[in-house]
């Protein structure tokens, strides 16, 4: 059911991880697909639409922030709550601010036009917080890509590992892999939309198990994962990055997969969350910070010269002045070319929410400082090893410093900024890296990779 009298305007803001902002496209699709105009421009939109992050409590106050900052206009649009939040809140959203009109939920998203609709003809209040469609079609128009060059391509949604501190098997359900028949046919198509990278994305990829082997049929592989990585290796598409990978699940096949296709990027994203055994038994990690390090030895090890990144939590509950030194040890030892920090904060709903919260904000926020300085020392290491070095680097956008610069991505997943022209962009490039700043590299662009095919 679609309004015909007048094209309505949709203004889309999106909060969280990759898997929202892939959500976010599919949505867009959707909504193009049944009539309705995307804008830029908040002010002129007739819906507002917030695809929610629940992981951090921060991001949930931002959400109420803005639905008030909507309903305050003097032209008040529609507005819709979308993503984690909504999945986890549902209806309690309409009581917590009168502004909202509708919910729709994580795997509802393909009954949004229909919702919009509904709620437009009839004004009364709508929710959605069903399942997702059994031939859901996980493909986006390539007008409504964040990016004309760099695509998500979900394969695992949900999560089953259930980490006390996370939200994110609550509100994403239980882990479902889609089909590597689907995923290699999409990575196809994007091959022919002029697609340079692809980013395999979901809570945990390496837990990827499909249900049939269709897809990966004569492929070599420990796991069902590494032998996907091969299957999308042969599909020629030039760069392949994936993440999140879930320690307990990552297998040594994954590295050797990455040294025999170049196409697979020399980056592995690898979530810690502590350097303490008794911190990562009260997480519910299922690994022990000795299985962790024997992991990164192989990483480190590879001739691919991997990139390692990670997230870590301080101040979980019950985390001691030891327990914060271990993991001050585990950083010093895995030497991360880059990595996310985040101070503990409750999350209702979760395990961890009914424990003692007894690391108090101050000394948090002394861990957080205490952590992010020893790791920009080894953060700093790691981008000065790369100094006189060539990456291959993607032109994504102009700098946002300097107009007569191009900012892109390695093959390591370093920032690297360079002199372009904006014609550059879309481009591989090989650069020559001639500095490293604070958090990325400077170098001067010496091949285009793509015309020297």
């Amino acid at each position: 059911m679609i309004i015909k009298d007048k094209t309505k305007k949709v203004y889309l803001e999106t909060f969280g991880c990759q898997m929202n902002v892939s959500d976010s496209e599919r949505i867009a699709n959707n909504l193009v697909t049944n009539g309705y105009e995307m804008t830029l421009d908040s002010d002129s939109a007739d819906v507002v639409l917030l695809n929610t992050c629940s992981v951090r409590e921060k991001a949930e106050h931002k959400l109420f922030s803005r639905v008030g900052h909507f309903n305050n206009l003097k032209n008040k649009p529609k507005i819709g709550v979308m993503g984690c939040v909504a999945q986890l809140e549902g209806e309690t959203i309409f009581n917590r601010s009168n502004g909202v009109d509708f919910v729709v939920g994580t795997r509802a998203i393909a009954r949004i036009s229909d919702v919009i609709s509904k709620n437009i003809v009839d004004e009364n209040l709508a929710i959605d917080l069903g399942e997702r469609e059994f031939d859901y079609d996980w493909s986006v128009n390539s007008k409504q890509r964040f990016s004309p060059y760099i695509a998500f391509v979900p394969i695992i949604e949900g999560c089953n590992k259930f980490c006390t501190y996370c939200i994110v098997p609550f509100s994403r359900g239980r882990e479902r892999s889609l089909s590597a028949e689907v995923i290699v046919n999409q990575v196809k198509t994007l091959i022919k939309e002029g697609v340079k990278e692809i980013h395999l994305i979901g809570q945990n990829v390496n837990s990827y198990r499909p249900l049939s082997d269709v897809g990966l049929e004569g492929f070599a592989g420990a796991t069902k994962f590494s032998k996907l990585l091969r299957a999308v290796a042969a599909t020629g598409m030039e760069r392949i990055k994936f993440a999140t990978s879930f320690p307990r699940d990552f297998h040594a096949d994954i590295i050797k997969a990455i040294e025999e296709n170049k196409n697979l990027c020399n980056w592995v994203h690898l979530p810690v969350q502590s350097g303490s055994n008794k911190v990562l038994r009260d997480m519910r990690r299922g690994h022990t910070v000795e299985d962790y390090k024997k992991r990164v030895d192989i990483i480190r090890s590879s001739p691919r010269n991997i990139s390692l990144t990670t997230d870590i939590i301080v101040g979980f509950p019950g985390e001691t002045d030891e327990d914060f030194e271990d993991t001050l040890r585990l950083v010093d030892y895995c030497q991360y070319d880059s990595a996310y920090f985040f101070k503990y904060s409750i999350r209702k709903g979760t395990i961890s929410a009914s424990m003692v919260d007894n690391v108090t904000d101050d000394e948090k926020t002394i861990r957080f400082n205490r952590l992010n300085i020893l790791h920009k020392i080894h953060q700093q290491k790691q981008l000065q090893a790369n100094v006189n070095k060539v990456l291959k680097v993607l032109a994504e956008r102009p700098s946002s410093k300097n107009t007569n610069e191009l900012t892109g991505h390695s093959t390591c997943h370093k920032i690297v900024n360079f002199r372009g022209n904006t014609s550059d962009i879309g481009n591989v490039f090989d650069v020559k890296i001639t500095s490293e700043k604070v958090n990325s590299l400077y170098g001067e662009k010496i091949r285009n990779i793509d015309n020297a095919k």
